[in-house]
């Protein structure tokens, strides 16, 4: 295993009576998409928002190159390289394509690129993500919601984060756009970095995942190396109970 990027260590989270995760162990190492697996309900959701800086962990680590980080808000991620699409679409409908893309990008008072900078910049983004292009000038409120998708999405590319956490992204985009997408990511983490994937289709995780990490009830229930990441293998972790008749392939 390579040396870990992202740690939890022991990390739970509770809202007032309610354990939504509980000492979880993770290590994410850079070069891999690691996909984290589990039904409604797993604690998928709380991981995510717990490494994106949106809630507090009430007890544990999480560590970043070795050292413990704090992420009280998501402003606290993104200065950590830490970049996240959430399965919610969210855009400012009225502004641009090029304006929603750059949302957050720069300070008050300053801009970080030129206008021409900024065009070109989004362009790429999208073009690795989508081969539909999209115009740039077009309020994205009323463009289709798979399109909108794909505007978030570059939204986090032009940050060229070192870990990017992608949580059921793929449910508004089609098969053509889905295959662009996997490859986007695989160059992504081709370059060192970390992709951090959440999906609840089995097609998916067994397709574009390095290494799985399986959450039921709020716990981690095991992580597999991609050599052991079947069908079978993983609907017995997620689902114990389950019963695969012979011969049927999931």
């Amino acid at each position: 295993m390579a040396t870990a990027m992202l740690t939890m260590s022991s990390v739970t989270k509770r809202y007032g009576e309610t354990m939504a995760l509980a000492d979880a162990d993770v290590a994410f190492a850079p070069g891999h998409v690691h996909t984290i697996l589990g039904e409604n309900g797993s604690g998928k959701s709380t991981l995510v928002k717990l490494l994106s800086g949106v809630v507090r962990p009430t007890a544990g680590e999480i560590s970043l190159d070795g050292r413990p980080i704090e992420l009280g808000r998501p402003v606290d991620a993104h200065r950590l390289g830490i970049s996240t699409v959430f399965q919610e679409v969210l855009l400012a409908p009225e502004r641009s394509v090029l304006e929603n893309i750059f949302m957050g990008f720069d300070g008050l008072l300053t801009f970080r690129l030129s206008k021409a900078e900024r065009r070109s910049k989004a362009s790429a983004a999208l073009a690795s993500i989508t081969r539909t292009p999209l115009d740039l000038d077009q309020p994205a409120g009323s463009m289709p919601l798979a399109q909108q998708q794909l505007i978030v999405l570059a939204r986090s590319l032009v940050r060229d984060p070192r870990i990017l956490i992608l949580d059921e992204v793929t449910a508004a985009l089609d098969f053509g756009d889905r295959d662009v997408l996997f490859g986007a990511i695989r160059a992504f983490v081709e370059t060192g970095r970390l992709a951090i994937f959440i999906s609840h289709r089995m097609d998916e995780v067994r397709r574009l995942s390095d290494r799985v990490t399986v959450l039921r009830s709020g716990r981690v229930v095991e992580t597999l190396e991609a050599g052991q990441i079947t069908g079978p293998r993983l609907l017995s972790l997620m689902l114990p109970d389950t019963r695969i008749p012979v011969g049927h392939h999931v």
